[in-house]
């Protein structure tokens, strides 16, 4: 893997802070790449240089969201109690409230958009690895399973189609996905 370029990443992350910045007063449809790189203090040019549009930007801006979920879905240990989903879950949910419309626009009912893509490429890649190295039967189809499931679930919540409070559709999503994991496969 090549290094990345201080310069480069310097630029990328003053990118992603000002779109942060922009979405928190108005919808990523409204922000144009004008207002963007002026907040930014970069050329138009080099916007364009870096990201071939906003919604790229945007994505890259939100890539660390899908770490997050990533992560806060796989950080128990032992054996997981379906009773308490890991702490990790639930303050994910809760912290996708500051940039929740940038999300809304990324991650889009049912798990699509390019956010979602992500997002569910991830989740089935790391689901997948555990399961294998559990030794747990048909790891690509239960991390598929799992990876669509909660990508869809958290799009809809997001949007407003599945009515729970933070900690309750925290509790749900858990049990479901455990129940998927532990679903008797032929």
């Amino acid at each position: 893997m090549t290094p990345v370029d201080p310069r480069t990443a310097r630029t990328r992350a003053r990118l992603r802070q000002a779109l942060l910045e922009e979405c928190a007063h108005r919808p990523l449809a409204r922000v144009s790449v004008a207002a963007l790189v002026r907040r930014a203090g970069v050329g138009r040019a080099t916007f364009y240089l870096h990201y071939p549009d906003l919604e790229a930007l945007a994505v890259d801006a939100c890539a660390d969201i899908v770490r997050e979920a990533v992560d806060a879905l796989h950080s128990w240990r032992g054996r997981p109690d379906p009773d308490h989903p890991p702490p990790a879950l639930l303050d994910f949910v809760r912290d996708l409230a500051p940039h929740a419309d940038l999300y809304r626009a990324l991650l889009r009912p049912g798990g699509n958009g390019p956010l979602g893509a992500v997002l569910y490429r991830d989740l089935r890649a790391r689901a997948h690895r555990e399961r294998e190295r559990a030794g747990a039967p048909d790891p690509g189809l239960v991390a598929s399973a799992v990876a669509a499931t909660f990508t869809g679930l958290l799009a809809d919540w997001l949007h407003d189609l599945v009515e729970a409070t933070p900690a309750a559709f925290t509790d749900r999503v858990w049990r479901l996905l455990l129940a998927l994991h532990g679903a008797p496969l032929p």
